[in-house]
């Protein structure tokens, strides 16, 4: 299906280690509860999934923020918890609550019947997919997800959001051999759906290990690293001629980017706690590096915009002057360490976009 030429195309370059004339910026969760243009639309969608599964509001939502603010990519209008939904878990949002699964998968009699979805059941996810490639016009590339292996278990033997992880982390103490099953089959099932995103018009696709920092040293390795490992190795590397990009965002992972470098990726996502000066002398440059994303404090959009501005600076001044000239070399994309919050004035975030694209084009004319 033919798509309007990229204007922009700034996010894909850095992700891929080439130069660019400013430092590329999105934010994750950028469509999202902040904005007033968001919530009228959620209230005439009725529910969050009605939002989701609808092709037109799902479109409207994605484009939103690019319309308030200069961001150098789009997301997806999704959850990650959409394979676990299509698995038949029955997965719903109360307004101001997480995410609630009706049936868990805790016992063995469950995950034997685990099995990947049939794709069919995400149609509504790559119809959007096309929908939003269409409507962006070539303005930003955009960008397809999924939850990791090991974060989409957690919420399905957890039945929701955790503060202890004790029944995802006890069954997996207790039953590694059940655990890693689950694992296997949401890997293999986050692999086609992100193919499926890809085919359908995603120009990079991103993997949210959201809860592989809750692991111990050692089992961080097993049961989440492996697994995204898993994902990445039957990911479609070139689409219609042109490279794909393959982003992975561990929160809390930073202890493990030596783990992380080989990973087959082009991105490392870092949370607010990673100095990036110390991620890039250690994955940014040499054999198996990768562009850095992140890493703002999103609690920093809660102060004034002179403070944002900032903070901003800081970010950057800590990445250092991204690679110039021919080639490849270290790259960053800036982002924050997690999701935007609900409370965000979305003024701030004009403070934070604007600063980035101005600070970054100062770095690159430094000498």
């Amino acid at each position: 299906m033919p798509f309007a030429p990229l204007k922009n195309d700034t996010f894909l370059r850095a992700c891929l280690r080439q130069a660019t004339d400013h430092t590329p910026v999105w934010l994750m969760r950028q469509a999202g509860r902040y904005l007033p243009e968001y919530r009228a639309t959620r209230a005439k969608a009725g529910s969050f999934m009605g939002l989701a599964t609808n092709v037109d509001y799902a479109t409207e939502v994605t484009l939103q923020p690019l319309e308030r603010y200069p961001l150098d990519a789009a997301i997806l209008f999704s959850d990650i918890l959409t394979v676990p939904d299509a698995m038949g878990l029955g997965l719903s949002f109360a307004l101001g609550e997480g995410p609630k699964f009706e049936k868990t998968v805790r016992t063995e009699a469950d995950v034997a019947a685990l099995a990947a979805p049939d794709l069919a059941r995400l149609r509504y996810v790559f119809d959007a997919v096309t929908s939003i490639r269409k409507a962006l016009d070539g303005r930003v590339p955009l960008i397809g997800f999924s939850g990791s292996p090991w974060t989409l278990a957690c919420y399905m033997v957890e039945g929701g959001g955790s503060d202890d992880y004790r029944h995802v982390k006890a069954l997996m103490y207790a039953r590694p051999d059940l655990m890693h099953r689950i694992l296997a089959i949401n890997a293999d099932a986050v692999a086609a759906y992100l193919n499926a995103q890809i085919e359908a018009g995603a120009q990079a696709v991103m993997v949210f290990d959201s809860w592989g920092g809750v692991l111990a040293d050692g089992n961080f390795q097993a049961f989440s690293l492996a697994y995204t490992h898993r994902v990445l190795s039957q990911l479609k590397r070139e689409h219609e001629g042109a490279r794909i990009p393959r982003i992975v965002f561990t929160k809390g992972g930073g202890l493990w980017l030596d783990d992380m470098k080989p990973l087959d990726c082009d991105v490392l996502g870092l949370d607010w706690t990673v100095s990036l000066a110390r991620a890039r002398a250690a994955v940014g440059d040499g054999p198996n590096a990768k562009a850095l994303q992140g890493n703002i404090d999103p609690n920093v959009l809660f102060a004034p915009p002179a403070a944002i501005e900032a903070e901003v600076v800081k970010v950057l001044d800590s990445f250092g002057r991204p690679h110039s000239g021919a080639g490849t070399g270290p790259t960053h994309i800036f982002n924050l360490g997690h999701g935007i919050s609900q409370h965000t004035p979305p003024e701030h975030v004009t403070a934070l976009v604007n600063a980035v694209h101005s600070h970054s084009r100062r770095l690159r004319q430094a000498a």
